[in-house]
């Protein structure tokens, strides 16, 4: 019989890296960009509305690659605030944290690296901007501890997910303006519509262990909840464009997301996992709706 050296050699180095870097880009979400989106159409919107659709290039790269950054970092600094959390639950066991892939302090050192990395996108802009960043920052690192205590902890996520809005206009403007404000509210009731959906495809196994969702606070009236913060979130949107004389295409865009909202009625009203998750990834078109009203009214007005 042949012996078994214990002096076997493992795998090459470039292997081993290959598939860490793998994991990590797991952590972060990367093959999954629906959470990018969902951050970057709210910040095009400010940014593109405050400069009148006129931003310059490097406005509109440093927010775009800002939010990629900072929605990976919370992706990351989320999964170790719910790592004991994910192994009970059927859709996010097989995340690299909570299944014993990678340490915990790898996924904070990932949330460090990459905020870090986001920070001198804002060194071009004013003082407000770089204050309003710290806050940003602030709320992407707390959110996912809200879940333990917030009955709604999409509202909170939605400020988190919509911070880049006073940023923009900041950066644009110097300052922000009540439509600035009005804008995040939006982003709020969107984010609740949204999240409560993906919150829906989770319940049973949030109810069992013990965390706290939209989904379970709403109960048997979260389609109604959904379809309320929908509208909410037009009407609040439709109030922007009156506060900035945005006219007849930023209006069509609105309609056109109204549209999208009625669509997704018709994926969740069953309450299937499957149809949730969908309408869920679905709302990418949403902010898209929204974004190309604005694009076409600064296009026409130019």
């Amino acid at each position: 019989m042949q012996e078994t050296s214990l002096d076997t050699p493992g795998p090459p180095l470039s292997l081993r890296l290959r598939r860490r870097a793998v994991l990590y880009w797991r952590l972060v979400r990367m093959h999954r960009p629906i959470g990018t989106l969902l951050l970057l159409w709210p910040t095009l919107w400010a940014v593109f509305v405050a400069s009148k659709g006129r931003p310059d290039l490097y406005t509109v790269l440093a927010f775009a690659l800002g939010t990629l950054l900072m929605r990976s970092a919370g992706c990351a600094i989320n999964d170790f605030a719910d790592r004991d959390f994910d192994r009970h639950v059927k859709r996010t066991q097989d995340r690299p944290l909570t299944s014993g892939q990678i340490q915990p302090w790898e996924a904070v050192a990932v949330f460090v690296v990459l905020s870090l990395l986001a920070l001198p996108l804002v060194y071009p802009f004013n003082g407000l901007t770089w204050a309003l960043a710290g806050v940003a920052a602030f709320l992407a690192a707390s959110y996912p501890f809200t879940k333990r205590f917030l009955a709604i902890p999409q509202a909170y996520l939605g400020i988190a997910f919509g911070f880049g809005i006073p940023m923009g206009y900041a950066a644009v403007t110097g300052g922000v303006p009540l439509a600035g404000w009005v804008m995040l509210a939006a982003n709020v009731a969107w984010a609740i519509a949204y999240d409560t959906q993906y919150a829906m495809v989770d319940r049973d196994d949030d109810l069992r262990i013990g965390i706290r969702t939209s989904a379970i606070t709403f109960g048997r009236y979260d389609l109604a909840a959904i379809v309320a913060c929908y509208a909410l979130t037009l009407g609040l949107l439709a109030w922007v464009g009156r506060l900035e004389g945005l006219g007849l295409p930023y209006a069509l865009g609105l309609t056109a997301a109204a549209g999208v909202a009625a669509y997704h009625w018709t994926l969740m009203r069953g309450r299937t996992r499957e149809g949730c998750f969908k309408a869920f990834n679905h709302n990418n078109w949403f902010g898209a709706a929204v974004f190309a009203g604005i694009a076409a009214e600064a296009w026409l007005s130019g």
